[in-house]
């Protein structure tokens, strides 16, 4: 039985408060935005993890409600068919959810 690969696109980027002072990081996901894919770090590697968490806290929620997880648009996500054995490498600046996906029929 194969498995699909999903690696999720990211955007880390300073952010600013009401004034323009920088306040941290600001992360989302472009292709789990409207599902919450979204957050804030004080650091970018905080930033980053947090994104992380959120995405793989979305797509288990996707997966536990039977909900298809996105597969497009092309510049945000990545679906690949994988051996259950070894997951393929992910793209640079993505978060990469392996063996979640649900297998081929």
């Amino acid at each position: 039985m194969s498995m699909k690969t999903y690696n999720f696109k990211v955007v880390v980027e300073p952010d600013q408060d009401f004034d323009g002072n920088p306040s941290g990081w600001h992360a989302y996901c472009p292709a789990l935005k409207q599902a919450g894919g979204a957050t804030w770090g004080a650091t970018r590697e905080e930033a980053l993890k947090n994104i992380s968490d959120v995405v793989h806290m979305i797509v288990e929620e996707f997966i536990e409600d039977g909900t298809p997880l996105p597969e497009g648009p092309l510049d945000s996500v990545q679906v690949e068919e994988v051996s259950p054995e070894l997951p393929s490498d992910a793209w640079p600046s993505t978060i990469g959810v392996w063996g979640l996906g649900p297998p081929d029929n």
